[in-house]
């Protein structure tokens, strides 16, 4: 399969790690053309596989079926109303966690989550999925902590989208876990914001 992850940073970076270690060919896209083509360049001494790893410019041509927002909110919102008619179609994957500017809550009205956002800032026949929030870039890297495959809660309403999503994480040697419909993303950004303010303290 071919995906385009949008954004050279941590978690484009640990996603990037996963995709290749399953096979897939990788696009990555940032604004920045020499953090775009110095994690490509990394991609592609991890995979072993033969598939194409590559950097593009925001503007390229999204020929992949699979388009992963690996960006800060609300920066997705920013892409996903940019790129507008060009995600017609595709699977499209938000993995923020919507943390307000003090990081002591979120940023989201009551009653929603940035993944519903995303998916109403697109045209109707993108399909998006909720994934990746709750996993961290280090551990993406490695693809699993003390022996164990690390978990990827997966939410949307489009069981197709979803599956495509799920079978990227089980390639990459993940364990795909389906929580049900896309406003299932409000709980599972609420666990996301929970886990990153626990980190410190615990020294995790």
């Amino acid at each position: 399969m071919h995906v385009t992850v949008i954004g050279a940073g941590n978690m484009g970076r640990g996603i990037g790690h996963r995709l290749v270690a399953g096979g897939h060919a990788v696009t990555d896209v940032a604004r920045d053309p020499e953090e775009a083509e110095g994690l490509a360049e990394e991609l592609r001494g991890a995979e072993q596989g033969g598939a194409p790893v590559e950097a593009a410019e925001p503007g390229a041509e999204l020929g992949s079926e699979v388009v992963i927002l690996a960006v800060y909110y609300p920066g997705t919102l920013g892409i996903a109303r940019e790129l507008g008619e060009r995600l017609a179609g595709k699977v499209v994957v938000d993995i923020s966690n919507p943390l307000n500017e003090t990081y002591d809550g979120l940023a989201t009205a009551p009653n929603t989550s940035a993944a519903e956002e995303v998916a109403a800032a697109l045209p109707a026949g993108a399909r998006v999925v909720k994934a990746f929030n709750t996993t961290f870039s280090s551990t993406l890297v490695e693809g699993q902590v003390a022996g164990q495959p690390l978990d990827v809660f997966i939410a949307g309403d489009d069981e197709g989208a979803k599956e495509t999503v799920a079978q990227l994480a089980r390639d990459g040697g993940l364990r795909a876990i389906d929580v049900g419909p896309l406003d299932r993303a409000r709980q599972l950004e609420g666990l996301g914001f929970l886990g990153i303010t626990l980190q410190q303290p615990l020294g995790t």
